[in-house]
């Protein structure tokens, strides 16, 4: 498979941050401006991202697919919100929208706190169990020639059929996270398994996690997806420059309560993803090429936070570290994230590429 390029889009206009969505909520132009923005600069895939707070994300990712041409949206998803069936419905729906380009990104949760501010009561083990019932679920309707029925867990409906079908057949979906639990769902279940940005050794290590299950079940290995907020200027002393005023700003998005009502959970994170981050952090600021840790202590961890600082050429060559290791889906989104996408389009986009079509043409091994 080809090695694609993420985003995700913003819902408005505010520098991104735990609370990237809680400004003004939902501003339409900038979103339009946005999607666009990332379908004319090249990138493959958008994450529509979830939060119990934020604008819907079935409706955001609808509006992105409808004023995109190319574009593929990556629907994040959390399970217990919407029953299986209705999912199954909208989520075909949607794909036909989208002329077959959505994915659906399935989010377990992994904060308690977050996810009893919907009504969400089961524990972290729960819910990755669910989330495996789940997916069963949603292939087994898109697949169905006539009535389904169920009865598990979490889940049970008799003699339900759906006559909306995805595009292809099925839609592709994306599992994420960084615990057993997480891996083991990933590696039955997942056609894309997502990680935040740690180092290449500890991200080696977490591939073979999932792959491991993967094999052990017969399945092929999900393609791996990686997430990064990289911070580029001309040269790499501009780039750590800009890189430490962009803390500046997420310390002080962090001391802003207000700002954080909705998004701030308490103490030490819950999801083993974020205490993750935090502890390579506490073993150092910077890793392997250019890979820096210092704004996911700044945000406690809240979401994919790491960056890669320097000139595009060292980001670059470090995205394609990462390639090199078995990551082929590449997300890379900003701290400010408009400006970011147009310029990592400009400048990061077609240097990676460029690489990878060398490499092709010459035989040249990673």
């Amino acid at each position: 498979m080809p090695v694609e390029f993420i985003s995700a889009v913003h819902t408005d206009s505010g520098a991104s941050g735990p609370a990237a969505a809680s400004r003004t909520g939902f501003d339409r132009d900038h979103l339009r401006r946005y999607a666009r923005a990332l379908d004319d600069g090249g990138f493959d895939h958008t994450l529509v991202a979830y939060h119990s707070a934020s604008p819907d994300a079935f409706q955001v990712a609808q509006f992105v697919a409808t004023h995109t041409e190319r574009i593929r949206p990556i629907l994040a998803h959390r399970p217990g919100v919407i029953f299986p069936t209705h999912a199954s419905r909208a989520l075909a729906t949607l794909d036909r929208i989208s002329d077959g380009r959505l994915s659906v990104h399935i989010i377990s949760g992994g904060s308690d706190e977050e996810q009893r501010r919907e009504g969400d009561y089961l524990n972290k083990a729960e819910r990755y169990e669910r989330s495996d019932e789940y997916i069963q679920i949603l292939r087994k309707v898109w697949q169905a020639d006539g009535p389904v029925s169920h009865e598990g867990r979490h889940f049970r409906f008799e003699g339900y059929y759906s006559d909306v079908k995805p595009v292809n057949g099925l839609i592709p979906i994306s599992v994420g996270g960084s615990s057993p639990d997480a891996y083991r769902v990933g590696g039955h279940q997942g056609d894309i398994f997502g990680l935040w940005g740690e180092p290449l050794k500890e991200t080696g290590e977490q591939i073979a996690a999932v792959n491991a299950v993967a094999d052990a079940a017969g399945r092929p290995h999900p393609r791996i997806w990686v997430s990064f907020r990289p911070i580029i200027a001309p040269t790499d002393e501009l780039a750590w420059e800009k890189a430490h005023r962009t803390l500046g700003v997420l310390k002080d998005q962090a001391r802003n309560t207000e700002l954080l009502r909705h998004y701030r959970t308490t103490g030490r994170p819950a999801n083993v993803g974020s205490q993750r981050l935090l502890d390579i952090a506490e073993r150092g600021e910077v890793h392997d090429r250019c890979l820096w840790t210092a704004p996911a202590v700044a945000t406690n961890a809240a979401g994919a936070s790491t960056a890669l600082v320097g000139s595009p050429e060292t980001v670059a060559q470090a995205l394609l570290d990462y390639v090199d290791i078995g990551c082929d889906l590449l997300s890379i989104r900003g701290y400010d994230p408009l400006n970011d996408a147009i310029d990592y389009a400009r400048h990061v986009l077609p240097l990676v590429r460029q690489e990878l079509a060398h490499r092709a043409a010459t035989g040249q091994a990673a």
